[in-house]
């Protein structure tokens, strides 16, 4: 079985552990379906794209429509590198999965505007609704037609790039989840994510600009009340669909 390439930018080894592990345990990977780089710390290495299964992208504190000098310096680092490997993905339609920062890096290769204008939203709770497009996908035929799921993002899509079909929206920031081509997919929120998994992420960075640092103990009791199941079967069929041998 070819794995599936997990590329991490949070330099904050908690949480990155966290996340990996989420993304695991949530895409019904087994512990040699993953290759897990996480962009924060490495010399990045050529990818095979024909090696793996398909690629997806985590979140983080990097924003990926920040001017080269508000960019940190991993940023500066991993963001060519990345850019690269989309420059494939999208040649080639190979199996892509962005969350947060993946559906920003991925808006603006392709074109669109994702700034810190408009629809940004903190640590919370939504309802994302599918479009028409989005009733119609493989990967969210049969799903609920609204459900909840977890966001917290100081950036968002002002537009999505031309090509790119809408799937999801919310009421504060529309763009929710994309699909460019036939097997790319970007989502605002975060699908490897359940309330525990945010409550780190909260205490984690209670001091990175997402919110007022004061509010941390409340969102941390929102978002415990949350029932989130949705998103991670989504991750799940986009695991099912792209696994390959």
């Amino acid at each position: 079985m070819k794995p599936f390439l997990i590329l991490q930018l949070r330099p904050e080894t908690p949480v990155s552990d966290d996340e990996f592990e989420a993304f695991v345990k949530h895409g019904g990977l087994g512990p040699t379906e993953v290759v897990r780089l996480r962009m924060d710390q490495l010399e990045l290495p050529a990818i095979n794209l024909d090696d793996y299964s398909g690629v997806i992208v985590g979140g983080g504190p990097d924003d990926a429509s920040n001017p080269m000098e508000k960019k940190s310096n991993q940023q500066r680092s991993y963001e060519p590198w990345l850019y690269r490997l989309l420059d494939e993905i999208i040649e080639r339609d190979f199996p892509y999965f962005g969350c947060c920062y993946g559906l920003g890096a991925l808006n603006l290769h392709q074109g669109g505007v994702v700034s810190k204008e408009k629809y940004a939203e903190p640590v919370q709770g939504i309802d994302v609704a599918l479009t028409e497009e989005g009733k119609e996908d493989p990967l969210l035929a049969g799903l609920p037609e609204t459900f909840r799921a977890l966001v917290g993002h100081k950036e968002a899509c002002q537009n999505i790039a031309p090509g790119a079909v809408l799937l999801g929206r919310g009421e504060d920031c529309p763009v929710q989840m994309v699909r460019f081509k036939q097997n790319i997919y970007a989502v605002q929120f975060h699908p490897e994510s359940t309330p525990a998994n945010f409550v780190l992420r909260i205490n984690v960075y209670k001091h990175a600009g997402y919110f007022p640092p004061d509010d941390a103990e409340r969102l941390i009791d929102e978002v415990q009340k949350e029932e989130i199941t949705v998103p991670g079967e989504i991750l799940r069929r986009f695991v099912e669909r792209y696994r390959r041998g």
